[in-house]
């Protein structure tokens, strides 16, 4: 009884700190919260209804609330006669606050802690609070149109799609596709004589190409009328999204593409992680057992794009990107400077170095190896069917979240294997929303205002704890709670900051996608047994050369 007591002693206590209300006004707070976060709405006669009060006493009480910030009152029509009610970003903060109190005190309480009760919880100030309403409603006929990526970000966003249609005003009608027809449908959109969407996700390796064509709509007016901070997000992924100086996108999602590996299976074989291409094909070797239902290592092996995306950040762990882009002390620029930074380097030592290193890789992989993409590779690591495994962190939720996954609790992470470079590097992938270029002029700036909702800390802390691992803003990567998720996020940070995340592995220059798909078909073909390493190489070489001489209407 005594610890019950204390522990509603100092609930209390944390209540009246951090929200700092009257505790009449405690009902009108928690319907009002549990609305935002269910996505419902709330109106004034049912907020008042379930405050506990007299109707009389409980307007009294709104309305107090809405003048000292802590409730907004958003019109719900044109003539302003209906409003709907929401909690203020200052309410929400408060709020967020109190919820770390009140998690810490339960910890304690139930054993988990060993803090004494009463100790304020560590971290908070870092804890980012949800996404609040826009003030006003998005002036969007049909709704917002998004075009997005079939992956598990834009899936969370999905998931919460009420309750983002409750913070913008406005219905959310999203299309979500794979990665080929994703980029087909952003072109013949781009052919449009009036855009079909208000925001499109734009792979970043695809800026440079969909620049030049015009396809996209540049953002510094916007961002300079604006609060957005840019410094916040991962500086190569806002160098993915600028051409020339100019911004066209703001970063959603950023993932790294990492070496994972059964911590477990290499301490039983006594084996160290594998740093390099050489050490990596050891290890694969040794942890290959067919006969176990378990194969070394998965990767993308699958024709077309995404063994062509392997071939490419295998390259650059090789130290060099697949074009001729300028070199700087640390690495290469992630944009083509002149017309000589685009010249294809399939004819080069470490082309050819990538390309021995796959075919050394077969004799260790899955026998499905090439037909093998993204969510293939990792299921194989998941299931326990691969060792090792190239992992996008942005699939890793399928063993990071699953507990019945041998892999689960039990996975390492390392930059890509080096090769001839020796300098650590891990690819940076990732989407970035962006307006089309052909949008009507009408829709802009509500559009913009969606994008940055969509794209603000508040959000990309929803999307993470909903399923997604893969946020490009650093004040999310720090936030305690969404560290606590999985240990992928910290990693990625500190690579992050130790400029190990880059860009340029997956330059967005013009004629990327091109010259992924001749990555892709030549070297499939090199590995199928159809071409010589010389011919593939070589082949690849002259169709990317033509390619880039006269770009197509890519």
């Amino acid at each position: 009884m005594l610890e019950t007591i204390e522990f509603i002693a100092a609930l209390r206590g944390k209540g009246s700190d951090s929200l700092s209300i009257d505790p009449r006004d405690l009902g009108i707070v928690l319907h009002l919260m549990r609305n935002h976060v269910s996505g419902r709405l709330t109106t004034m006669s049912s907020l008042a209804a379930a405050s506990g009060l007299s109707y009389g006493a409980a307007f009294r009480a709104i309305e107090r609330l809405i003048e000292d910030g802590l409730i907004v009152r958003r019109p719900r029509t044109t003539t302003g006669r209906s409003f709907s009610m929401h909690p203020s970003s200052e309410l929400l903060r408060r709020w967020q606050l109190f919820n770390g109190h009140t998690h810490r005190l339960i910890e304690q309480m139930t054993g988990r802690g060993a803090q004494p009760v009463g100790k304020p919880a560590d971290n908070m100030s870092a804890v980012i609070a949800p996404p609040t309403v826009l003030e006003s409603k998005l002036a969007l006929p049909r709704g917002l149109r998004l075009l997005v990526h079939a992956d598990p970000t834009f899936m969370a966003m999905n998931a919460l799609k009420q309750q983002f249609e409750m913070i913008l005003g406005v219905l959310i009608r999203s299309k979500a596709l794979s990665i080929d027809r994703l980029r087909d449908e952003i072109v013949q959109n781009g052919q449009r004589q009036a855009s079909a969407y208000d925001l499109i996700a734009c792979d970043l390796p695809w800026f440079g190409d969909m620049v030049r064509r015009n396809r996209l709509r540049p953002l510094d007016d916007l961002i300079a009328g604006s609060e957005l901070d840019m410094a916040d997000f991962l500086p190569d992924a806002v160098a993915s999204t600028r051409r020339r100086g100019h911004q066209y996108g703001i970063p959603l999602l950023s993932t790294a593409e990492l070496l994972a590996y059964r911590t477990d299976l290499l301490k039983d074989a006594g084996l160290a992680p594998p740093c390099t291409t050489a050490e990596t094909l050891a290890v694969a070797r040794a942890l290959h057992a067919p006969e176990q239902g378990r194969f070394g290592i998965a990767w993308n092996g699958g024709r077309g794009t995404a063994l062509g995306h392997t071939f490419m950040v295998v390259m650059a762990a090789h130290g060099q990107p697949i074009v001729n882009l300028a070199r700087t002390s640390d690495g290469f620029l992630p944009e083509d400077m002149a017309e000589e930074h685009l010249r294809p380097m399939f004819d080069s030592d470490a082309a050819r170095a990538a390309a021995d290193y796959l075919t050394e890789l077969l004799a260790v992989s899955p026998p499905d190896i090439l037909t093998m993409t993204w969510y293939d590779r990792a299921r194989a690591y998941a299931n326990g069917h691969a060792a090792l495994a190239y992992a996008h962190t942005l699939l890793v939720n399928l063993f990071e979240h699953d507990p019945a996954s041998p892999a689960y609790g039990r996975t390492g992470y390392l930059p890509q294997p080096t090769g001839l470079s020796g300098r650590p590097i891990s690819p940076l992938g990732g989407y970035a929303l962006a307006i089309p270029g052909n949008i009507a002029e009408e829709r802009v700036a509500p559009a913009w205002a969606a994008l940055t909702a969509l794209t603000s800390a508040g959000a990309a802390k929803l999307f993470m704890t909903n399923g997604s691992l893969a946020s490009p803003r650093f004040s999310v990567n720090r936030d305690p709670e969404v560290q606590a998720l999985s240990p992928v996020i910290g990693i990625v940070d500190a690579i992050a900051r130790q400029g190990v995340l880059r860009a340029w592995p997956r330059p967005p220059v013009p004629g990327i996608s091109a010259l992924i798909s001749i990555a892709g078909e030549e070297i499939h073909d090199m590995l199928s047994g159809r071409k010589s390493r010389a011919a593939a190489l070589a082949t690849a070489q002259s169709r990317a050369e033509a390619v880039m001489a006269t770009p197509g209407p890519s």
